[in-house]
């Protein structure tokens, strides 16, 4: 009853119902959850080497500690076994040689280390004949039930029984005494002789020897486990130090790339381990990121020069139209104000034609970057786009020379690289899907710059083709304005048309003998708002948009677009419109179907990509 009260005494009361119900008044898990807190803050703020090299020297304590404590009890174990078979097996010899054993040289024979006690049947002690001297009169003896009992003693039983030690009239030394306070190991046996109950002796054999074995085999273990602990941490430490150097290398190359460096990568190594997986992945997404860095840097600086040039272009009509009306008002009180006032609102007025001009290039420019304004699903008679270009141009100049022809491609002969020639001739019959009236504004704008910028008495070149090439249209949209672009093209032409595998494109020419553009302004010529004036003065009209729009609208189509040299001197512009997918030809089969050699769209697909791989870097 008072177990039970006091159970029920010692039973938590139930809690306030001011107290939160997950903190109790003392803030035992409050206190517990900080505490957890403050330890994983404490490791993870540990170094991922040290996190490593301790775990390595815990795990090789542990394993070592667990080895020897194993070692220890299975050879103690085996010893306490040896000495309980030593005394069974022994008991009656020991019993039946009492008097020689007595007489006996304890440094003679090891029989003279067994303890024996008699007692009767009553368990009352009558002799014990045999008490081992250790040395200098040292006499151990193990510790017995109380005459006449026998305790908790089982009969043929062995127990561990604690010494009783007697010393003589010298001191003993130390070791003496350590090993006269050694434990012993005793048995109970029964005694019959004619097969009557006479007597019950306690035999027993001191366990000093093998107290000694196991210490001794635990200092040992312990040097033995310190020493593998040592070497297994001085190695741990180096393997993991040299596991997590490319680690470092990639910490070091992070820290280079955040102060700004986007050209360092990360040492290559192999791929097959994790270190190696990493380090290309990062440097893939290095590549990238610097990729789209360059990107945003360019199109951000082009935003400004953007913005810059068309503020330039607004201002000057703008600054027109305000002075030519300050001076209206200013002379308008004076003799011949009408004919001033005219004269002023004409130049006003054609500074208003030139900035309306300048901000519908604006707005259309803005619609085909946001791919608005065009529809490329139309069926458009190209020839007869070129043909009307031409016999404008001829319109507008009488005197110039206008010749058509075909564009005939030239494949690659030994180191002379592929190129394209003209061939005197008819306009080839070519129709693609696009938008017909934004095609004819290209033609236009291309042919108007023609006109502007050349002498009216040089010569023209317009011709257009057909060609297949092993690359795709998505390609070749992406690939930038430039000559080593076009001869990529061309590479790319002399394969499909080898093996008759790719996509077809219609190839048109514009090549005048003026005074051409030089090699480093070529591929600026489709900037927006660039001029070769600097001082922009526009003298021979334009607003600088019409190459810009140029440029969208062929990329809008998938299509390509650069300016070259002309054999001879002067500039041609080149225009690549993609048509349609190579059809393979059928083949007749055994069975007398027709069948076609792969599919279609397979093989088109299979030409759209297979020079995709290598545009050049500066459309990546």
């Amino acid at each position: 009853m008072a177990a039970a009260n006091a159970g029920r005494d010692t039973q938590p009361e139930p809690a306030s119902p001011d107290v939160p119900p997950n903190k109790t008044s003392k803030g035992g898990p409050a206190k517990e959850s900080a505490v957890r807190r403050v330890v994983r803050a404490r490791w993870n703020a540990i170094s991922l080497n040290t996190k490593l090299v301790s775990t390595v020297l815990v795990l090789l304590t542990i394993g070592v500690a667990c080895i020897s404590f194993s070692i220890r009890q299975l050879v103690s174990n085996y010893l306490l076994e040896k000495v309980d078979t030593q005394i069974v097996q022994q008991a009656n010899l020991v019993f039946q040689n009492i008097d020689l054993l007595r007489n006996s040289d304890t440094n003679s024979t090891g029989m003279t280390d067994f303890f024996l006690q008699i007692r009767d049947t009553d368990a009352n002690i009558l002799t014990t004949p045999l008490k081992p001297t250790i040395a200098q009169d040292v006499v151990s003896e193990p510790v017995l039930p109380p005459s006449g009992t026998m305790g908790d003693v089982t009969f043929g039983e062995p127990f561990t029984a604690q010494s009783i030690v007697h010393l003589g009239s010298e001191l003993p030394s130390r070791a003496t005494l350590s090993t006269a306070r050694s434990p012993w190991r005793v048995v109970s046996m029964k005694v019959v002789r004619n097969d009557v109950f006479s007597y019950i002796i306690f035999i027993g054999l001191p366990l000093a020897d093998s107290i000694d074995t196991v210490s001794r085999l635990t200092r040992y273990c312990v040097m033995v486990g310190i020493a593998v602990i040592l070497l297994g941490g001085v190695i741990g430490t180096l393997v993991v130090q040299g596991t997590l150097a490319p680690l470092k290398r990639i910490e070091k190359t992070a820290a280079k790339i955040a102060a700004g460096d986007l050209k360092q990568r990360i040492p290559s190594t192999p791929e097959n381990t994790e270190i190696g997986s990493l380090s290309a992945s990062l440097n893939a997404m290095l590549a990238r990121i610097e990729r789209s860095f360059r990107e945003q840097q360019s199109t951000t600086d082009k935003m400004k020069r953007f913005v810059s040039d068309a503020s330039h272009e607004l201002r000057t009509p703008l600054a027109a139209i305000h002075g030519y009306a300050e001076l209206y008002k200013m002379q308008r009180d004076m003799p011949g104000a009408l004919e001033r006032a005219d004269e002023s609102i004409a130049h006003i007025e054609a500074s208003s034609s030139r900035m309306t001009v300048l901000v519908e290039d604006l707005l259309s420019l803005a619609r085909l970057d946001e791919g608005r304004g065009i529809d490329i699903s139309q069926q458009v008679h190209l020839t007869s786009i070129v043909r009307d270009a031409a016999d404008d141009l001829h319109a507008l100049d009488p005197d110039r020379g206008i010749t058509c022809g075909v564009v005939r491609f030239v494949p690659r002969n030994g180191e002379e690289a592929a190129r394209l020639a003209f061939e005197q001739g008819d306009l080839p019959a070519i129709s693609l899907n696009g938008d017909g009236s934004r095609l004819r504004q290209v033609v236009t704008n291309i042919v108007g710059n023609i006109h502007r910028y050349t002498p009216v008495d040089s010569p023209v070149e317009v011709s257009m083709g057909e060609v297949i090439a092993s690359i795709g249209d998505d390609s070749l949209g992406r690939m930038p304005p430039t000559e080593q672009s076009l001869r990529h093209f061309l590479d790319a032409v002399d394969v499909g048309q080898s093996i008759n595998v790719g996509m077809r494109y219609a190839v048109v020419r514009f090549s005048d003998h003026g005074p051409g553009v030089p090699a480093e302004s070529r591929e600026r010529i489709f900037e927006r708002f660039y001029t070769a004036d600097p001082s922009r003065a526009r003298q021979k009209g334009g607003t600088g948009l019409g190459m810009a729009i140029v440029e969208s609208v062929i990329k809008a189509h998938h299509g390509f677009i650069c300016a070259c040299e002309t054999d001879g001197g002067g500039l041609t512009i080149v225009v690549v419109l993609p048509i349609a997918p190579v059809e393979i030809p059928a083949v007749q089969t055994q069975d007398g179907r027709s069948a076609k050699g792969g599919k279609t769209s397979r093989n088109a697909k299979a030409g759209k990509t297979l020079f995709a791989s290598k545009s050049p870097k500066a459309n990546r």
